[in-house]
């Protein structure tokens, strides 16, 4: 499991446009937490005007690093938000791309240094989206697994369900973050009186014999292993589906989903599943 740490002393921070701006605020890195060298989770002061739904999505902006010596074009990059709605904090992960514009800068970040977060968050991955259910099932690939921690951070989501399950789906186990966070979560006192079970089903690819399921998530409902997993079938009248990850992944469960009669919201009616498509 990865460690919060701080860096040490704060460095002389980089110049940056003044913070207030119309639509942006300047933010400071609190903590970084490397789950792998190209997985990271990173907490941010937060903007007392900021609100957002759990499940949203934010855009957050790098600028060029101090070695620059001058103010550069900001490169924007949307961000589900980890943290709780109630947190004073925010907090994000992130996946550092080869070659990326974004992940460049990102991978240089230190405690102390300037995020730019937008003021507005956005997003259709919200509870608000689906219909009264008994099973609530969380299905995301790598990084998507950020906005269902700030889900599973609120505690009225504990009274509405009978049950949790959250997939993540990783190509090494060392990319499951947020696993001891999440199965500690029952024992918190925020949750006490939860009338929900969690289920936590992890899938590695990469890794044959770490965990009890290696196949795609989409192969791993058409055969029937996924459900087995879970202990409950996934139904249109029992079951509420949220998606985000992989395109391809989301694309596949989509179909899939769609065969066994679940819809999107539609003009305002809530329906069965709900995905995240800003990737």
């Amino acid at each position: 499991m990865g460690v919060l740490h701080e860096t040490g002393l704060l460095r002389r921070l980089p110049d940056v446009p003044p913070s207030g701006g119309t639509k942006w605020t300047a933010e400071r890195v609190l903590s970084i937490r490397h789950w792998t060298p190209t997985l990271l989770s990173i907490r941010l002061t937060r903007y007392r005007g900021f609100r957002f739904t759990p499940g949203h999505y934010a855009r957050l902006g790098l600028g060029p690093g101090a070695e620059e010596k001058k103010v550069g074009e900001v490169v924007w990059r949307p961000f589900s938000v980890v943290s709780a709605a109630y947190d004073e904090y925010l907090e994000f992960l992130a996946v550092l791309v080869p070659d990326g514009a974004f992940s460049a800068r990102l991978a240089t970040l230190e405690v102390g240094d300037t995020v730019f977060v937008e003021k507005a968050s956005y997003g259709f991955l919200t509870l608000d989206q689906l219909a009264p259910g008994r099973e609530l099932w969380l299905l995301a690939s790598g990084s998507g697994l950020g906005p269902f921690l700030s889900i599973l951070s609120e505690p009225q989501v504990w009274q509405s369900f009978e049950r949790l399950i959250v997939v993540h789906s990783v190509r090494q186990e060392a990319e499951l973050a947020y696993r001891e966070d999440m199965l500690a979560m029952p024992n918190e006192a925020l949750f006490a009186d939860a009338r929900a079970r969690l289920r936590h089903i992890p899938i590695i690819t990469r890794e044959p014999g770490t965990a009890a399921l290696s196949a795609r998530m989409p192969q791993l409902l058409a055969d029937g292993r996924l459900e087995d997993a879970a202990g409950a079938p996934l139904t249109r009248e029992e079951s509420r589906v949220m998606v985000c990850g992989n395109p391809e992944m989301a694309r596949d469960l989509r179909s899939q989903l769609s065969a066994r009669g679940l819809h999107t919201s539609r003009r305002n009616v809530p329906g069965q599943m709900a995905f995240e498509n800003y990737w």
